[in-house]
């Protein structure tokens, strides 16, 4: 199965996919912008028409800072409560080079509980400090199985730290997942962008 190229052999001369192999596509479903925003909420389009649906947050900045930037997931109900299992590890390097390491973090994971996740951690409120990233959702229709997400983010800390964030975990529930809402773990989310795709 060899990938057809140029003459020059390169990946920028990629001309066509393997046979058998299919281009995924994303399709945008919905944007919200936020404004001094309690809470971003997706309360519609996540259904079973796509297996797997991919949330951007872009340029998120919240309205106090040392704060933490979150997401729960709704099943059914009105409230944002589903039971959820995760891991959160990180990587971190501050700005005047005293101190990086990569580590488990023990306060961002969650063991059967229906508290916020952990996105992100001390978010920086300064003009110029934001947290990005994106959460991946997969078959949240399924009335058999969990709900599995994934998610990875950046951010500049109140310390002056860079700082990424992984996070994967379960909602524990066979009803399907129809919300999903974004917020700070104090204040408002001053502005930012929110995209939700579906993935073909």
């Amino acid at each position: 199965m060899a990938i057809k190229t140029a003459n020059n052999q390169s990946m920028s001369a990629i001309t066509a996919l393997p046979s058998g192999v299919s281009a995924k596509s994303l399709i945008l479903l919905a944007t919200e912008t936020a404004s001094s925003s309690a809470t971003i909420s997706f309360t519609s389009g996540i259904d079973s028409t796509y297996k797997e649906y991919i949330f951007k947050f872009i340029d998120v900045h919240p309205s106090a800072g040392d704060n933490h930037f979150t997401v729960n997931f709704r099943d059914g109900g009105s409230s944002y409560d589903a039971t959820k299992t995760s891991t959160m590890f990180r990587a971190y390097h501050r700005e005047d080079g005293t101190n990086q390491a990569l580590s488990y973090v023990a306060g961002g994971d969650l063991a059967q509980a229906t508290g916020v996740q952990q996105l992100g951690q001390s978010v920086d409120a300064a003009n110029d400090s934001t947290i990005s990233g994106e959460l991946y959702l997969f078959d949240p229709s399924s009335t058999t199985f969990v709900k599995h997400f994934i998610a990875r983010s950046q951010e500049v800390t109140y310390e002056a730290t860079s700082q990424e964030f992984y996070v994967s975990g379960y909602c524990n529930v066979t009803a399907a997942i129809d919300g999903v809402q974004f917020a700070m773990s104090s204040g408002n989310i001053d502005a930012g962008t929110f995209k939700l795709y579906g993935v073909v």
